[in-house]
């Protein structure tokens, strides 16, 4: 939401040299709308002074929006006052009165990009990048260390020690200079990152399934299953592949293992550490558990014990990993397709039980052919005709995308204004974090105004921007959220991510912002414990009943819950239609 005080505010993320262009140009174009009689020859190298700043904020490395926009403002007027540094002379205006308006119009449009730049400047802000990558492990690492400790946006919510993480992980780099030990550095690299427990934390360049030698060698071997472990601590088979090992020795799906490799099927799901991406809550962890728990070395023999679905004898057998180029893993990772890019990512239908589902797979708004808000207020408005019941919001494994996006499709579901976010990011001039006044975040009623029950269906795969509708519907007396987990507990801001170069290439970014709730606390980032998002009103329990339903009988279990949550709702009138 911008406002003008907002805007004055904004000054305060230029960098020097575009609070230097701005001036400049402000101060060229106003005396030349309105010429003075008086010469001085000092303004002629006014536009030549600003040229020069211009060129010092390319060199510096701002190759950002507003930064181009002024730099190209800035060469504009130097190009058409050049002669003044050879011929200097009175300026006067335009004898006729219709040149001088058209020459003062020209002028205070010259004044709107600047306006412009202010305006953005907190969003599209300067955020230079750290290149250590000519450095030693050791040294790169402390430098990155050093600013995260600084510019993180959450290190003081994570409450996170930095010296601490110093003191743990230099002697590891040191170690992995020393030997050449490109493996402990790139394992090292990994867990540090990791241990922040951001899901916006992410090496940028790192694709491990391809050419990745380091994640081949440590998980690029399968068994053919994958698992997830329930809420009692048991762990159970969700997936076997075909023509694999385990279902060549017998286990099915539903089997529960009962010993893997020595340990207890608890204690060796506990021990996995591996995952793709950082995550940032214990219940999305453990999901990345379920899937890493049976990834091994090509080639690794290991020793199972195991209990089919239904049976009370264990049988022990003897599993051996093969390539399978990934394949467990891919099956079980969520990720929009291109399909999903070229459609609306709002679809729906009536359900044969009279309630409404809607379906939201990402907030791109960029993406899509028919923007969001109209293929929602499309379906309300059918939903209402028709007499629905209720809604079911299914927001699973929603990504995220544009918070204004998420702010908007929420109005339908409000009947006044209601906060969605502050934001905060680092101020380098003082070293603080502050709040950019001109982003504002808020969530405005939007018609078709839906006043029935509604049931947001969430899991740990809802991250981002998909956690703000959950954030800002939860607490209405009409509204149920329901899941398994919470969401992802990643909400941070990636409007200007800090982005540090490392050695061997790689490529790391950061979260550059933080999402503030009505009392400028952070929302929806998870802590250093691991909790955090958006937990469900309805929390369905993984037990024996809830995986035999969703994995052996293939049922929607979190539709059934979301389903019963409406039907639980009460005192709520019917929907008219409008």
């Amino acid at each position: 939401m911008m406002s003008v005080i907002g805007t004055i505010d904004s000054v305060k993320w230029l960098t020097v040299y575009e609070l230097m262009m701005c001036i400049i140009n402000l101060f060229v174009l106003t005396i030349y709308a309105v010429p003075i009689k008086k010469h001085y020859r000092w303004f002629d190298f006014l536009p030549g002074v600003g040229m020069l700043a211009a060129l010092a904020s390319i060199v510096s490395g701002d190759t950002t929006i507003p930064a181009l926009i002024i730099d190209s403002l800035t060469l504009l007027l130097f190009l058409c006052t050049i002669k003044r540094l050879f011929k200097p002379k009175v300026r006067t205006a335009p004898k006729n009165k219709a040149s001088r308006s058209i020459r003062s119009a020209i002028c205070v449009s010259g004044v709107v990009p600047i306006v412009i730049v202010v305006m953005y400047a907190g969003v599209l802000r300067y955020n230079p990048v750290s290149d250590l990558s000519g450095m030693r492990y050791s040294q790169a690492f402390v430098e990155m260390n050093e600013r995260l400790s600084r510019e993180y946006p959450f290190g003081e919510w994570k409450k996170i020690d930095w010296n601490e993480r110093r003191s743990k992980y230099e002697p590891i780099f040191e170690q992995a200079e020393k030997d050449k030990n490109f493996d402990l550095y790139y394992k090292t690299l990994r867990e540090y990152l990791f241990s922040l427990r951001d899901g916006h934390v992410k090496i940028v360049n790192d694709n491990v399934y391809d050419g990745n030698k380091v994640f081949k060698k440590e998980v690029g071997g399968g068994f053919g299953l994958s698992t997830v472990q329930l809420d009692n601590g048991k762990v159970f088979v969700n997936l076997i592949l075909e023509n694999s090992p385990a279902e060549k020795s017998g286990i099915k799906l539903g089997a529960e293992i009962v010993m893997w490799d020595g340990k207890t099927g608890k204690d060796a799901f506990d021990r996995t550490t591996w995952s793709e991406t950082s995550v940032a809550t214990a219940e999305a962890k453990r999901f990345n558990q379920g899937r890493f728990m049976a990834r091994a070395p090509i080639g690794k023999e290991v020793q199972v014990e195991f209990r089919n679905w239904g049976e009370t004898k264990s049988v022990q057998t003897k599993l051996t990993a093969y390539d399978d180029q990934f394949e467990t893993l891919k099956r079980t990772r969520t990720k929009l397709t291109q399909a999903d890019l070229d459609v609306s990512p709002v679809e729906g239908e009536l359900m044969n039980n009279g309630y409404g589902y809607v379906k939201i797979k990402h907030f791109l708004p960029e993406q899509s052919v028919t923007a969001p808000e109209k293929s929602l207020a499309n379906l309300l408005k059918k939903f209402q005709e028709e007499h629905a019941k209720g809604l079911i919001i299914d927001l699973r494994n929603n990504p995220g995308g544009d918070d204004q996006l998420a702010a908007n499709l929420a109005g339908f579901f409000v009947n006044e204004k209601k906060h969605y976010e502050y934001v905060s990011y680092y101020n380098r001039y003082n070293g603080k974090f502050e709040l950019n006044r001109n982003e504002v975040v808020t969530v405005k009623p939007a018609k078709p105004y839906f006043d029935g029950k509604v049931a947001l269906l969430i899991n740990s795969g809802t991250g981002s921007s998909g956690e703000g509708m959950p954030l800002v519907l939860k607490g209405l007396p009409n509204v149920k959220i329901v899941g398994f987990t919470s969401t992802a507990g990643s909400f941070g801001l990636m409007s200007s991510p800090i982005e540090i170069k490392m050695p061997e290439g790689y490529i790391l970014q950061f979260p550059d912002g933080r999402s503030l709730n009505q009392d400028k606390i952070v929302q929806g980032d998870a802590d250093q414990s691991g909790e955090g998002g958006v937990a469900p009103d309805v929390k369905i329990p993984l037990n024996e009943e809830t995986f035999q339903e969703s994995v052996m009988n293939g049922q929607d279990v979190e539709l059934k819950y979301g389903i019963q949550a409406l039907d639980q709702i009460e005192n709520l009138p019917k929907l008219n239609a409008p």
